[in-house]
C-alpha cells in the first residue's frame, strides 16, 4: 500500500513503475483495471519503485515492432519496383515525363479533392449513430488521416484519424476504426464492381488480372457479409464473443475485450438498415469514379488514349494492390501494378511507367501538404502520430479518455 499525497491517504492497490532513461512513470491502479501515464514531475515521489527492467522490455519490443515494420513494408516496394522498372530505360520515361502537359494535372487535382469531400461525407454518414460532426470539422481530419498514410506505412493514417478523432470530438475509438473499416470494405467492394462493369468493354489481357480478381472478391465480400451478420444480429454476436472471451480467455484479458468489441459493434450500426447500406455504396461508387476522373485528366498529359474503362479496371487492380504492406505513400504497391494494367491494354511500357509515376505523384503530393497544413493548424506535431498509435493500443483495450496536456488515461 502507498500513500497519496495529494488525498492525504494510504491508496490500496496502487504501484509505481519507474525508467530511469524516459520521463515517463506508469502507475497502475489494480482497483480499476487503469493505466495512467504523466510526466515524471507531476508523480508523487514517495511512492514504492519497483524494477524497471518490465517496462525498459515493453519499450524495447516497441520499438522492434516499429522497425520491423517499416524493414518490410520497404522491402515490399522495392520488390514492386524491380518488377514494375525492370527492362525499362530509365531515361526514355524520364523523356516522356518532361515532356508532359503539366496543365493538365490542374482539372486533375481538383476532381481529385472532390472525391476526398465526398470520403468526408461519407465518413459523416457512417458517424451519425455516434455523433453528429458537422463536415467542415471533419474534412482537416479526413485530410489528416489520407496524409498520414502517406507518410507512414501500413496505412497508419487510420490510426491517427481515430485519434484525432478523440481528441477533437471525444468520439470512441474503436467505435470510429470500425466505421473506417466499413469505408475500407465498400472501397474493395467497389473496386471489384468497377472491374465487373468494365469487363465487357475492357476483357482481361493478362491472367494475373484475373488472379487479383478472384482472390479480391473472395476476401472482400466474406469481410462484407461477416460484418453484415455482426450488424444484423448483435445481440447473437455478443453472446458469441462473450462465450468465447470468458472460455479462452483469462478474466483480466477478457473484459477489456469485451469492452472493445462492444464499441466496435456500435461502429455497424449503419449495416443494420438497407437506406444506410445504399447511401453508403452510392457515395462509394462517386468517390471512386470521382477519383477515376483525375485519372483520365492525367492520361491527356500523355501521348496516349485508353477508355474509361480501361482507366476503371486500372483504379481497380492498383488500389487492391494498394491494401498491401508496403513503404510510406504505397510506393511500388500502387506503380507496378498500374504499369502492367496499361502494358496489358496496349500502353507503351515507357509511356505506361511515366504516366503512373506522374499520376502517383499528383495523388500524394497535394493531400500530403494539405495534411501538414491542417495539422499545424490542429495545434498536432509530429510526435502526436507516434503517440496516436500508443493512444489506439491502448484503447483497444479498454475505454479511454485522452487529454494532451501531458496524461493519457486509459
Amino acid at each position: 500500500m502507498q500513500r497519496d499525497k495529494r488525498r492525504s491517504r494510504v491508496v490500496p492497490g496502487i504501484e509505481m513503475r519507474n525508467c530511469r532513461d524516459s520521463r515517463v512513470k506508469w502507475v497502475c491502479d489494480m482497483r480499476r483495471g487503469r493505466v495512467c501515464v504523466r510526466m515524471r514531475r507531476r508523480m508523487p515521489m514517495n511512492l514504492h519503485r519497483k524494477d524497471d527492467s518490465c517496462l525498459v522490455r515493453r519499450l524495447l519490443m516497441r520499438a522492434l515492432r516499429r522497425w520491423g515494420t517499416l524493414i518490410v513494408g520497404v522491402a515490399v516496394s522495392v520488390i514492386f519496383l524491380a518488377i514494375g522498372l525492370r527492362g525499362l530505360h530509365l531515361g526514355d520515361v524520364w523523356h516522356d515525363m518532361r515532356n508532359a502537359r503539366i496543365g493538365w494535372l490542374v482539372p486533375g487535382v481538383a476532381v481529385y479533392f472532390l472525391a476526398v469531400w465526398g470520403r468526408t461525407w461519407r465518413w459523416h454518414y457512417l458517424l451519425r449513430s455516434l455523433k453528429e460532426i458537422p463536415l467542415r470539422r471533419l474534412f482537416p481530419v479526413v485530410v489528416i488521416g489520407y496524409m498520414g498514410n502517406n507518410v507512414y506505412p501500413f496505412r497508419a493514417g487510420e490510426v491517427i484519424r481515430a485519434y484525432v478523432l478523440k481528441r477533437n470530438d471525444e468520439v470512441s475509438i474503436p467505435a470510429s476504426l470500425a466505421t473506417i473499416i466499413v469505408e475500407r470494405i465498400f472501397d474493395g467492394l467497389v473496386m471489384l464492381l468497377f472491374v465487373f462493369v468494365a469487363l465487357p468493354f475492357a476483357d482481361f489481357k493478362a491472367d494475373w488480372l484475373r488472379d487479383v480478381v478472384i482472390v479480391s472478391t473472395i476476401f472482400f465480400w466474406g469481410a462484407f457479409m461477416t460484418f453484415l451478420v455482426m450488424a444484423l444480429r448483435p445481440e447473437r454476436m455478443r453472446q458469441l464473443y462473450t462465450w468465447l472471451f470468458d472460455r479462452l480467455l483469462p478474466q483480466r484479458l477478457g473484459a477489456p475485450m469485451k469492452g472493445l468489441a462492444d464499441h466496435f459493434m456500435l461502429g455497424l450500426e449503419n449495416l443494420r438498415r438497407p437506406r444506410d447500406l445504399v447511401m453508403t455504396l452510392v457515395s462509394s461508387v462517386f468517390i471512386w469514379l470521382t477519383e477515376t476522373t483525375k485519372y483520365w485528366f492525367v492520361m491527356h498529359a500523355f501521348d496516349f488514349e485508353v477508355s474509361f474503362f480501361v482507366l476503371m479496371t486500372m483504379t481497380a487492380v492498383v488500389n487492391l494492390a494498394t491494401t498491401l504492406p508496403s513503404s510510406p505513400g504505397y510506393v511500388g504497391t500502387f506503380d507496378t501494378p498500374g504499369i502492367e494494367t496499361l502494358k496489358a491494354y496496349g500502353v507503351r511500357e515507357t509511356v505506361a511507367a511515366s504516366y503512373t509515376l506522374v499520376l502517383h505523384a499528383a495523388l500524394w503530393l497535394p493531400i500530403t501538404l494539405l495534411g501538414f497544413w491542417y495539422l499545424y493548424r490542429q495545434g498536432l506535431s509530429w510526435r502526436d502520430f507516434d503517440r496516436a498509435r500508443e493512444v489506439v493500443a491502448e484503447s483497444t483495450k479498454q475505454d479511454s479518455a485522452v487529454t494532451l496536456e501531458g496524461e493519457v488515461t486509459v
